[in-house]
C-alpha cells in the first residue's frame, strides 16, 4: 500500500465534510423522501396562516386515532392526544412507558406563524378609483418583495352578534386575488435611489380589493360602497366588524417542485412549516417507550409574545399537568427532559456570498442543521446548547442513521436571528437549534431541498426513539 493511498484513508478517518443527501441515499430512500414532499406541499397549501396550520394538524392527530386533551382529563402510558391553544397554537403528543421524574419528556418546538401583511382594524378606504385595506405588515419583511404579486385574504372576522366568518379567497383558480401595487420603473428614478428598506414604505401596502362602483348616483364611495355591499351579502360583514377581525394577505401561490430534477420546493411558509410537518408526522408515526410532544406554536415572528407566543405559561402548565397525572416531581421532569427547538436556518447561497462564512454555513441538500447557537453577532439573545448535550443528540442522529449538519446564520457581524429554544432552555430543559436550511428565508416565496425536509423527520424519528 503506497503513502499516498495510507493518507487517503487516515484523511477520511480524521477530516470532516459536509454529505450531500442525495447521494448518500440509495433508490429507496430517494423514493421516501420525493413521496413524503407531496404531503409537506398539500400541507403547505392547506394551512398559509397559524389557524389554518393548527385545524390541519387537529385533523391529522384524528384521522391517526389521537383525542383532545383538556386541562384535568386523566393520562395513562400509551395516550394518544392533543391540545388546542385558542385555535392558533397545538401540542401533539404521546405518554410513554418511561418514568417521567428519571427520562423527563421529548419536546420537538415549532412554530406556525409566518411573515405576511395584516389588515388593520379600520382598513377599507377610496382613493382615484380604487378600494383598497390598509395593513401592517407582521414579521421581518423586506417589504418591496410583497408588492405585484398575486396575494389572497385569509382569516377570520368576528360579527357584532358574535359569529365567526372565516375567510380563504384567492386560491382557488375561479377566486379573484388581490394586488399591492408598485410604482413603473419610468418613473421610479428617486424610488430605486433610496436605500431598499425605504423603497415601499410600510403604509404604502396598501392591498387592492375592489374597482366596480355601486349602482347608485346618490351614494358616496361607491366603489368602497361596492365592496362593503359584496361583503355584507356574502359573508354578512358590515365595516364595523373588522374591528374584531384577524385577516392576512399571504401569497396565492401554491407549492411547486422547483428545477428540472424536482429537488427543490418552492413555497410560502417554509419558515417555519418545514420543520413544523415533520414534528407532527413524527409523533403521529412513530411509537416511543418515551413521553414525546410536538408544540406548533404562534408569534415567533413577533418575539412568542401574548397567549399563543412559546412564552405562554400554558404550554408550561401542559407539561406540569401531564407531571401531576403520573405523580411526577415536575422540577424532576423538567431538568431531564430534553427539546429540539425546531426552526429553519440561512441556507449557504452563492450569488450572496459575501454575509456567509462558508465553512459554518448550512449548505442545501446536506440534510437537517444544528445550530449550538443563534442570536445576533455576539450570541446576543441566544441559548447556547452545551457539548455535552450536542455530544448526546448527535449520538442519536448515528443510530438513526440521520445525514445532518451545523452552521451558523452567516459571518459573525452580518446579523442573525433568534427562535424559541431559549424560552425553553429558561426552563432547565436542554435544548438546541435544529432546522431546514432555507434560501430567500421571508421571501413570499422561499426554497428548500427535499432531502433535507426528509433529513429533518428523520431526526426527530431519531430524537423520540
Amino acid at each position: 500500500m503506497s503513502e499516498k493511498s495510507k493518507g487517503k484513508i487516515r484523511q477520511e478517518e480524521l477530516s470532516y465534510r459536509k454529505k450531500n443527501y442525495f447521494e448518500e441515499a440509495d433508490e429507496k430512500e430517494r423514493k421516501a423522501i420525493f413521496a413524503y414532499a407531496e404531503g409537506y406541499k398539500a400541507f403547505l397549501d392547506a394551512a398559509k396562516t397559524e389557524r389554518e396550520a393548527c385545524d390541519y394538524s387537529v385533523a391529522a392527530a384524528k384521522k391517526a386515532g389521537f383525542t383532545e386533551y383538556r386541562f384535568g382529563d386523566p393520562l395513562k402510558a400509551g395516550d394518544k392526544k392533543y391540545f388546542v391553544n385558542r385555535g392558533k397554537s397545538i401540542v401533539v403528543f404521546r405518554i410513554g412507558k418511561k418514568n417521567l421524574e428519571e427520562d423527563g419528556m421529548r419536546l420537538i418546538a415549532s412554530h406556525i406563524d409566518a411573515p405576511r401583511v395584516d389588515i388593520k382594524q379600520n382598513p377599507v378606504y377610496e382613493d382615484s378609483g380604487i378600494c383598497f385595506l390598509k395593513t401592517h405588515y407582521y414579521g421581518g419583511i423586506k417589504k418591496y418583495q410583497w408588492t405585484a404579486i398575486p396575494l389572497a385574504l385569509h382569516g377570520v372576522v368576528v360579527l357584532k352578534n358574535g359569529k365567526k366568518i372565516e375567510l380563504r379567497v384567492g386560491e382557488r383558480a375561479e377566486d379573484p386575488v388581490f394586488y399591492i401595487d408598485d410604482l413603473l420603473p419610468h418613473l421610479g428614478g428617486d424610488q430605486m435611489s433610496g436605500k431598499a428598506g425605504k423603497i415601499i414604505e410600510g403604509e404604502q401596502l396598501n392591498v387592492v380589493v375592489g374597482g366596480l362602483p355601486y349602482p347608485d348616483e346618490d351614494a358616496g364611495d361607491k366603489i368602497k360602497l361596492s365592496v362593503l355591499d359584496h361583503l355584507n351579502e356574502k359573508y354578512g360583514i358590515c365595516e364595523e366588524d373588522f374591528l374584531s377581525a384577524e385577516l392576512s394577505a399571504v401569497p396565492a401561490f401554491s407549492a411547486r417542485d422547483v428545477g428540472f430534477d424536482r429537488a427543490l420546493i418552492g413555497a410560502y411558509g417554509h419558515d417555519d412549516r418545514v420543520c413544523a410537518y415533520p414534528a407532527l408526522t413524527a409523533v403521529l408515526n412513530c411509537e416511543s417507550e418515551h413521553t414525546v410532544l410536538a408544540m406548533l406554536v404562534d408569534k415567533e415572528e413577533i418575539g412568542s409574545e401574548g397567549t399563543t407566543g412559546m412564552q405562554c405559561k400554558v404550554y408550561e402548565d401542559l407539561m406540569e399537568e401531564i407531571s401531576i397525572a403520573f405523580g411526577a416531581n415536575f422540577r424532576k421532569v423538567r431538568a431531564n427532559s430534553k427539546c429540539l427547538s425546531s426552526d429553519v436556518t440561512a441556507a449557504y447561497d452563492p450569488n450572496f456570498a459575501g454575509v456567509y462564512e462558508k465553512m459554518n454555513s448550512a449548505m442545501i441538500s446536506c440534510g437537517t442543521c444544528m445550530s449550538k447557537f443563534t442570536g445576533s453577532r455576539g450570541k446576543s439573545g441566544s441559548n447556547d446548547a452545551s457539548a455535552e448535550f450536542v455530544g448526546e443528540i448527535r449520538a442519536m442522529f448515528d443510530r438513526g442513521g440521520v445525514v445532518w449538519q451545523t452552521s451558523e446564520l452567516g459571518k459573525v457581524d452580518a446579523g442573525g436571528g433568534g427562535t424559541v429554544a431559549k424560552f425553553l432552555a429558561n426552563l432547565n430543559i436542554d435544548t438546541v437549534d435544529l432546522g431546514v436550511p432555507v434560501i430567500s428565508m421571508h421571501a413570499p416565496y422561499e426554497l428548500i431541498s427535499k432531502a433535507d425536509l426528509y433529513s429533518n423527520y428523520k431526526a426527530f424519528l431519531a430524537f423520540m426513539k
